[in-house]
């Protein structure tokens, strides 16, 4: 199969690029921030946000290729923006259901950078239309203005301000964008479609976002190989850390791999794409931790200083590590739906 990029991921990768490059130039003191709402906007405006939706809800026509190729320059930039939670995973199932008042509601306020969307997707039961449960760290719930919630197998749109509803701001390693999301009785809107829709893009998108913080990281940590002496000689030209970098860059690249061919599983809708979907988030949950470490012992006493911008890549390679499910989880599904198949 090609993994080439199409003409589009380019032309969005690059644009992407040059406006974080240009926006995403300091960082909120470590534990705090999270979200960047005037970046998010300047996105909005760009096209960004909405290219890669179905013209159907307003969007340029593209989808999940066009999505990770998004996601990846914003790992590289560690972006304080919910694309992955407001587009791939909100809006985009928003889309595919085909409701235009729904898409008027939910979706148009997130393409003009007016709102943003959060998706919780466990801890939750439905009577009917009527929701209860919790769910702790749901990723940019602190500043959300509504939940993709799934209950019973089945998924609802819940508005932050609605009776019933309670979110509470939650500090995680790096930032302060996590919500407890608590739910008592709150009546919903139902969404058709299936919660492993939602699932199966929103772990492809994680491992798009992986790939990004990952390849940046190891720019990072090659850069500083090169420019740090000891001895009288660049750190890069030791045995020890000549490996670690080289078996690093067969991390990324197996991530950057198993990314790929998840997407375009995902997109074909074929029989497989839990199964790849599953391989994918195990090399970006493994090869992940891995990276990050080395990035971080490779900087020495530098890697572990919370105000150097390594640790934000640190930070959002293990945060990412365990967002929708660890690898060891997905290792763990990957072995039964492979056994079920025999």
């Amino acid at each position: 199969m090609d993994f080439s990029l199409t003409e589009a991921q380019s032309d969005l990768s690059a644009l992407t690029r040059k406006i974080l490059a240009d926006r995403v130039t300091t960082w909120e003191p470590h534990g705090t921030g999270g979200f960047d709402a005037a970046l998010w906007a300047t996105l909005a405006r760009s096209g960004i946000v909405d290219a890669a939706l179905p013209s159907s809800a307003g969007g340029g026509g593209f989808g999940l290729l066009e999505q990770c190729s998004v996601l990846i320059e914003i790992g590289r930039a560690v972006a304080p923006v919910p694309y992955l939670t407001s587009v791939v995973m909100a809006a985009a199932a928003v889309a595919e259901a085909g409701d235009g008042r729904l898409t008027e509601k939910w979706v148009v306020p997130v393409l003009r950078g007016e709102q943003t969307l959060a998706a919780a997707l466990d801890g939750f039961t439905a009577s009917g239309s009527v929701l209860s449960g919790s769910q702790t760290a749901v990723p940019f719930g602190a500043f959300a203005d509504g939940f993709l919630v799934a209950a019973s197998d089945r998924l609802f749109l819940v508005e932050r301000s609605a009776p019933g509803v309670t979110v509470s701001a939650q500090q995680t390693i790096d930032n302060a964008d996590a919500a407890l999301l608590e739910l008592d009785e709150v009546r919903a809107e139902p969404l058709p479609g299936s919660p492993e829709w939602v699932r199966l893009r929103g772990t492809v998108g994680v491992c798009a976002q992986q790939l990004g913080v990952l390849e940046r990281a190891l720019e990072l940590t090659a850069t500083y190989a090169r420019e740090r002496r000891q001895f009288g000689h660049p750190i890069g030209s030791f045995q020890a850390v000549r490996q670690r970098l080289a078996e690093a860059y067969m991390d990324v690249d197996a991530v950057r791999l198993t990314l790929w061919q998840a997407a375009w599983q995902v997109l074909d809708g074929g029989q497989g794409a839990a199964e790849t979907v599953a391989t994918a988030k195990f090399w970006a949950a493994e090869a992940g931790h891995r990276v990050a470490h080395t990035a971080v012992h490779v900087h020495g006493g530098v890697g572990i200083d919370v105000d150097h911008p390594l640790h934000r890549y640190f930070a959002a390679a293990k945060r990412l590590e365990f967002t929708l499910g660890s690898g060891i989880s997905h290792l763990r599904a990957l072995g039964s739906l492979l056994a079920t198949q025999h």
